[in-house]
């Protein structure tokens, strides 16, 4: 059975899979990747429109930043599970449930460590203070809200026995979800799946409770280990759109989903509340925020899953595409919209596009949106369903023009034999304007000493990426850059038709980026 063909089960509620997308907390614990409030409320958004059901938003202690994405995700999403993340002490607890107060559900997800070489080299405490510490952590969380999930960090290294003794001890204090981890991506399927049958079996209450599991992807089983958990009963899957996340990234959300979807009868009738056709814009709009790409051949989204290059494999596709496609791409959302702008098109046809393509913007996002589209259209003459995604979302990227220096100005000059030279004018946060010019070994880096020397950096370049996101003659070409400044790994990210103006638009935000994370750490050394 394949999803061209595949005729929806009756949805049994008893076999719902739950999806706590972490997206926004672990994904953004990923190296090089800085979100800012208005970029986490737009992810949030789309993940709302996917039909995540729990959006973990962030972990509130950590930064004034963060506290202040999780509060605005609360206060601007409603219908979905807001979760924060905490620590098992009350600094953690309250300042999680502080955060989360205006959601519509919230949830504080609370955990504490369980394994013999964490609580040997990192907490440095007994099994009688973990299990003190999480049934305080719980009891607190349950005062404030009513839906508390509790992990066992590193569950699947731990003495299974001492894991159901705290699972069991937390479910007493209130705790409504139990998450168990495999935090360092060691367990195989059925270790993983018998880990779990035992837990049950110790701990009988656990049956009570919805049972979680949180898959991280070092061995590349992150998908699988998930898999074989809800086999025996988890009934939610931690996931992260992409597969982002720390080190080798969590379980991806869109994998699981059409795993779900394209394998229902197979998998007895488990099912999940995810509208796939949004997964190819969530993915897209995670990959251009965050500044990770998705690999070509990633499964489900990267740009080769659809892709038929051998002559028989395209004989048969043309033929009947079940012959090599076990999914319709429509049902990913890579069908795109028809809807096609020109340069004479007003505000109100933008704003119809926009609404069509899921995008609601304020008065003063529209008219941001509409220079961007304007001076797109003047250089393409035509802006399509893509262009408008794209450029949306780079608008985005921009919270206002006090929070940052932005780019006024570029000028270049250069050839064969020529040494590059680059000069910039920069508006700095109080608004005065800063120019600068500078040589270097290529535009780009001519482009990144100039900038440097305006706002006061000295920026290092690890790694640089330039790539189309539409299609034409004049494609809208995607800048990305992960740099070293002032020993903090950050990415920036931009679009425009001129790549050098791109990647001069993503130094500066990776800049900007950068400013905002020293602000961040010098606000919570003084305390939150």
């Amino acid at each position: 059975m394949s999803d061209h063909a595949a005729t929806p089960p009756r949805q049994d509620p008893d076999k719902r899979v739950t999806f706590f997308d972490t997206t926004l907390r672990d994904g953004e614990q990923s190296p090089g990747i800085h979100l800012n409030t208005r970029e986490k409320v737009e992810i949030a958004q789309q993940l709302a429109r996917l039909g995540v059901d729990v959006v973990e938003a962030g972990f509130p202690i950590t930064s004034p930043g963060d506290f202040e994405g999780v509060r605005a995700i609360a206060q601007e999403v409603p219908g979905i599970v807001v979760a924060a993340l905490a620590r098992a002490n009350e600094r953690d607890v309250t300042t999680a449930g502080e955060a989360v107060r205006d959601a519509e559900r919230p949830r504080i997800h609370t955990f504490i460590a369980t394994s013999d070489i964490h609580l040997r080299y990192k907490l440095r405490k007994e099994r009688r203070e973990v299990l003190a510490a999480a049934v305080d952590a719980v009891r607190l969380a349950r005062s404030i809200v009513d839906d508390v999930e509790f992990s066992c960090e590193d569950a699947t290294r731990s003495d299974v026995a001492f894991v159901a003794e705290v699972v069991g001890a937390a479910i007493a204090e209130g705790a409504t979800t139990i998450n168990i981890p495999d935090t360092v991506g060691y367990a195989m399927p059925t270790e993983f799946q018998a880990f779990l049958v035992e837990l049950y079996d110790r701990c009988p209450s656990l049956r009570d409770v919805t049972l979680s599991v949180h898959c991280h992807n070092d061995l590349g089983l992150a998908v699988a280990n998930s898999l074989a958990g809800i086999q025996v009963g988890a009934r939610q899957v931690e996931c992260c759109v992409n597969g982002i996340g720390e080190r080798a990234g969590n379980a991806s959300l869109e994998e699981l989903a059409m795993i779900l979807r394209t394998r229902a009868e197979d998998l007895g009738g488990l099912w999940c509340g995810i509208e796939t056709s949004e997964i190819t814009r969530a993915s897209r709009l995670v990959s251009r925020l965050t500044g990770y790409p998705v690999q070509p051949n990633k499964a489900v989204v990267g740009r080769n899953a659809f892709a038929h290059e051998a002559g028989i494999h395209q004989h048969g596709v043309l033929s009947n595409p079940l012959t090599y496609e076990i999914m319709d791409a429509t049902s990913v959302g890579l069908a795109q919209s028809e809807i096609v702008l020109g340069k004479h098109s007003g505000r109100h046809a933008l704003r119809n596009a926009l609404v069509e393509l899921g995008y609601e913007l304020d008065a003063d996002e529209l008219d941001q949106a509409f220079a961007r589209f304007k001076e797109v259209a003047d250089r393409k003459g035509r802006v399509s369903a893509m262009d408008l995604e794209a450029i949306v979302s780079d608008e985005m990227r921009v919270e206002g023009a006090d929070e940052g220096f932005t780019l006024e100005e570029l000028h270049f000059s250069g050839g064969t034999g020529d040494e590059p030279r680059a000069r910039v004018v920069v508006r700095a946060p109080d608004g005065a304007p800063r120019e600068a010019e500078a040589a270097g070994d290529g535009p780009v880096d001519a482009l990144m000493k100039a900038i440097d020397a305006a706002v006061g950096t000295a920026g290092v370049l690890l790694e640089y990426q330039v790539s189309a996101v539409t299609s034409g003659r004049d494609a809208l070409g995607e800048a990305r850059v992960l740099c070293e400044i002032g020993g903090r790994r950050l990415a920036g990210q931009s679009v425009s038709t001129d790549v050098l103006e791109a990647s001069a638009v993503a130094y500066v935000r990776a800049v900007n980026a950068s400013r905002h994370a020293e602000h961040g750490e010098r606000v919570a050394a003084g305390g939150v």
